[in-house]
């Protein structure tokens, strides 16, 4: 019996979730020993943590062990977006100013709520190398997962969403917006469709020497529906379809309504989706 459950008479949402309650959960969702699990938190729906973030993390290690692995896409809290030129370029006076992406210190990107920051400090934890890609993972396949990520169309080949695919992987959503659900980028770099927007800019790179290498990047856009026409929260639509023919579980993580969901077969429903409506 989880803690929580021996508490008579307290209100579900203001009880503390332990690291236990949460790994029942998890289970009870469908998370099995030596999964690769990408997981996005809207922590806040939830409940109220013993010990906070950290409790979901380390449910989410204790479901997937032995020999799982646990990610989560950080992007990074760059924030320079409005001082780039109409070429991708960062005006000259700006330069100077702009902190340097360094994989194992940038911060993740404040958009994506704080799990992906908690888990990039986790010790142990991994970051690939794709600024405005990149995952953190912990786990067994942590370093396979973020080595070598392309710098440019970093959600395709080779990226850490094509290794989760590869590894037969699986997408949790806790509470998240189903339109949030990152994996969607590789389905929309593999579809075969016209008119993908492609966005190129520069981005500052850390170096050993203390120097910084300025590298122009080109990816896919992923600020906007990937061709014009679909609707902003498209995503959304894809996983509830998804789900309504029989995909996927659905259940409860502490308060938050969760799913949990096969990373191959919803990349492969998201581009048949894509080609079937993009002509």
């Amino acid at each position: 019996m989880a803690v929580g459950d021996t508490l008579q008479g307290v209100d579900d949402s203001a009880r503390f979730r332990t690291r236990s309650d949460l790994c029942a959960d998890l289970v009870l969702l469908g998370i099995r020993p030596g999964d690769t699990v990408m997981a996005h938190a809207a922590l806040s729906r939830v409940g109220r943590m013993l010990n906070g973030p950290d409790a979901l993390i380390a449910a989410l290690l204790d479901a997937t062990s032995p020999g799982g692995t646990v990610l989560a896409y950080t992007d990074w809290d760059a924030r320079y977006d409005e001082l780039l030129e109409p070429d991708g370029r960062v005006a000259q006076p700006w330069r100077a100013h702009v902190p340097p992406f360094d994989a194992a210190a940038a911060r993740a990107a404040r958009d994506y709520g704080a799990l992906p920051e908690f888990l990039r400090t986790w010790p142990g934890a991994r970051r690939s190398g794709n600024p405005g890609a990149s995952v953190a993972a912990l786990g067994g396949q942590a370093d396979w997962i973020t080595a070598d990520h392309p710098l440019d169309y970093g959600y395709g080949e080779g990226s850490p969403l094509a290794k989760l695919v590869a590894a037969g992987g699986r997408v949790l959503m806790v509470g998240a917006p189903l339109d949030t659900m990152t994996l969607l980028h590789h389905a929309e770099h593999l579809a075969r469709i016209p008119g993908k927007r492609v966005t190129r800019y520069e981005v500052p790179f850390a170096t050993g020497t203390g120097t910084v290498d300025w590298r122009m990047t080109e990816e896919f856009d992923t600020r906007d529906p990937v061709v014009a026409g679909l609707d902003e929260d498209y995503f959304a639509t894809i996983v509830t379809a998804f789900l309504a023919a029989g995909h996927g579980s659905q259940g409860m993580v502490g308060a938050a309504p969760s799913v949990l969901v096969d990373a191959s077969a919803i990349t492969a429903f998201a581009v048949d989706w894509l080609e079937a409506r993009v002509t």
